[in-house]
């Protein structure tokens, strides 16, 4: 389908007035082909692909920017789901060094990111995944661009709470041993992940994708903020259809970058992910769009009407503009990547409790959520288990970046700065659930996974 030049000029306002932005273009590679008996060889052939495969990807992404005019933030790698290739070499003391290899790769040529330093154990973890949580603590305080993910359950098989409960105490480490709790913002427990979703910190190559994919974000809230504003004496039937028309313009633009991009850097186009991500910048805010769409304050009562008509929009205006569409295609709700979401937070307008409720519709998860330090690791595993059964129960992807912020109680702040921005502290529940989570075990499947 060709774009018209009235499409084009739009694109154009869209990119110089309203914030829109290509947020990630993301290089899926696999490195199953990489693994060597010998430990040395093994990080060499891996330093070698992810290296060379990361200079082609920032080279010609930096073309296509010039070219096109549209602004693409972040050019991340994600690799084959680390635990498949060290079952043999399955040490912390390897774990720590691969992790080492994999950033040296992605930072020596320019790369933001690289994803996939987890696990799938949704059913059950092997000694090698038991050993990577373990490891986690050192690998993500002793590297920069390393991000982790770990996949505990979907609805085929239920979840894995003994996993849970082995998060609940590595997020707390992690957050001890690394600087401002930072380590925890790039670990990410899953239920239902995607195998093709380009964000960080949870992009990972599955085992179904080719040697490599290219997959890309888009990112506009601005944009959709922009169109809301102006439709003041729309119902919600009209709101919702320019809100999905709009969103069909951004994922027309993100198509053909991806689509273009894949083919210079000469590997499959895989997907776009609709998503709306925010940043900690003015305009660049989902929460504000709530508000646009005539909420107080984000967090009111009405909130989680307000972003299920916005996702239920961008998923239908997306959808029509291409039949590649994939990751996690929701709407981000990162408290600290969004300053309506922070304001929101500081007012009292927005709870924990609130946050868990808008996670059901949102497609994402809870994220960048800081929570005090002192929390317990049961209450952490806690709060895991309660978001995640969401994602079981509805057959859905459902994240949570948690951050039990050493050294913070709840009222304070923690700033990273950067795409990170700033996290109000959040109280959490007084009460326990420590006996329910000691049960472990597995949550079961529920009926729905019954399909054949």
């Amino acid at each position: 389908m060709a774009f018209t030049v009235d499409e084009v000029f739009e694109t154009a306002s869209m990119t110089l007035f309203q914030g829109l932005d290509i947020r990630t273009v993301t290089l899926g590679i696999n490195i199953k082909d990489c693994i060597s008996s010998d430990f040395e060889e093994f990080r060499d052939n891996v330093y070698d692909k992810v290296h060379s495969s990361s200079k082609k990807l920032v080279s010609e992404t930096e073309e296509l920017e010039t070219k096109y005019g549209i602004p693409i933030t972040n050019e991340r790698v994600s690799v084959t789901p680390i635990t498949l290739v060290m079952e043999t070499h399955s040490s912390k003391e390897k774990f720590v060094k691969m992790a080492k290899t994999l950033d040296d790769a992605v930072r020596n040529a320019g790369v933001d990111f690289v994803g996939g330093f987890g696990g799938l154990v949704q059913k059950g973890s092997t000694s090698t995944e038991d050993v990577l949580i373990e490891s986690l603590p050192r690998v993500l305080s002793e590297t920069e661009s390393v991000c982790s993910f770990l996949n505990v359950g979907s609805q085929e098989t239920g979840m894995n709470l003994d996993a849970v409960n082995k998060m609940g105490v590595t997020l707390k480490e992690i957050a001890k041993e690394t600087k401002k709790s930072i380590g925890c913002a790039k670990t990410v427990t899953f239920v239902n992940a995607p195998e093709d979703n380009p964000f960080m910190a949870g992009a990972f190559h599955g085992v179904g994708e080719p040697d490599f994919s290219l997959n890309v974000g888009i990112s506009g809230p601005g944009v959709i903020k922009s169109v809301v504003d102006s439709s003041d004496d729309y119902d919600l039937t009209e709101l919702s259809e320019i809100i999905k028309r709009t969103a069909f313009k951004t994922t027309r633009a993100g198509k053909l970058v991806g689509k273009e991009l894949a083919e210079k850097i000469g590997v499959p186009f895989g997907i776009v992910d609709l998503s709306l991500a925010p940043s900690p910048v003015e305009n660049d805010s989902v929460a504000k769009i709530i508000e646009s769409m005539g909420i107080e304050k984000m967090g009111a009562h009405g909130s989680t009407l307000a972003v299920a008509l916005l996702m239920d929009a961008i998923k239908k205006g997306g959808a029509m503009a291409s039949g590649n569409i994939g990751g996690l295609s929701g709407t981000f709700l990162p408290v600290s990547e969004d300053l309506g979401m922070v304001d929101a937070v500081e007012k009292g307008a927005l709870s924990l409790d609130k946050l868990e409720a808008l996670t059901s519709v949102c497609s994402v998860g809870l994220d960048m959520v800081a929570i005090p330090g002192e929390t317990p690791a049961s209450k952490i595993s806690a709060i895991l288990a309660d978001e995640l059964s969401i994602g079981i129960i509805n057959d859905k992807t459902e994240s949570v970046r948690i951050i039990p912020a050493h050294g913070k109680k709840a009222g304070d702040v923690i700033e990273w700065g950067g795409l990170l921005g700033k996290a109000p502290v959040i109280d959490v529940s007084e009460y326990s659930s420590k006996k329910l989570l000691s049960r472990g075990g597995r949550f079961p499947s529920p009926l729905q996974s019954l399909k054949n």
